[in-house]
């Protein structure tokens, strides 16, 4: 798929994609560790069919992909998954979702080009999953927010505990949703463009 008709002018600038009477469209990284319901979230939200890379999951990948915690996970994303919500008259988000194997890392750095801001998600029974999508994050300096996956067996923590365990700074948002459920991810999205806007209202202030 090719990535470079989202560096379109005002693709990647938060304040073109809000004017008013103008639809703009915003590219979003759905990323997170393995098995932590990326593809799952793309497919509940998208307001288009999704395109998905999933391959079944064979025994020659046992010692490659590491199943503690998912080991009924069935299939896995080999490239990217792709989806597409209108939140508004003026603002499209394009969903990209990433793999989440430590083999498939090196399609990142593609799709992170021209990317607004991005959710991650976490599996709260095996926070360690999501630390390099964290640490890719910042490493990229893409503003995100972390979207906790809630399991039928997730352990219940304080947001505080999480944030610590994480070593978040306080102003990324932490938002506990259902990667199952549209509305509860869309909610996700929204507070990922609310935390753009504050970013750039931040910002803007700072530059006067």
């Amino acid at each position: 798929m090719d990535l470079k008709g989202f560096d379109q002018p005002g693709f990647g600038t938060l304040e073109a994609s809000v004017d008013k009477g103008v639809t703009r469209s915003v590219k979003v990284m759905i990323a997170g560790g393995f098995g932590t319901g990326k593809t799952t979230m793309v497919r509940s939200v998208s307001d288009i069919k999704p395109l998905t890379t999933e391959e079944t999951l064979t025994q020659a990948s046992a010692g490659v992909d590491h199943l503690i915690g998912v080991a009924d996970k069935t299939q896995t994303t080999v490239s990217l998954d792709f989806g597409k919500i209108r939140l508004n008259d003026e603002l499209v988000l394009y969903l990209f979702g990433t793999p989440g194997q430590e083999r498939f890392w090196f399609l990142w750095n593609g799709l992170f080009k021209g990317a607004l801001g991005a959710v991650v998600l976490v599996d709260t029974r095996r926070l360690s999953s999501s630390f390099r999508a964290i640490e890719e994050m910042e490493r990229q300096d893409v503003p995100f927010v972390i979207a906790l996956n809630v399991f039928p067996d997730s352990p219940e923590h304080p947001v505080d505990e999480i944030r610590d365990a994480l070593d978040l700074s306080p102003d990324i948002p932490v938002v506990a949703f259902d990667a199952r459920d549209r509305s509860s991810s869309r909610d996700v999205l929204v507070a990922l463009i609310r935390h753009l806007k504050e970013r750039s209202a931040v910002v803007a202030l700072e530059s006067r």
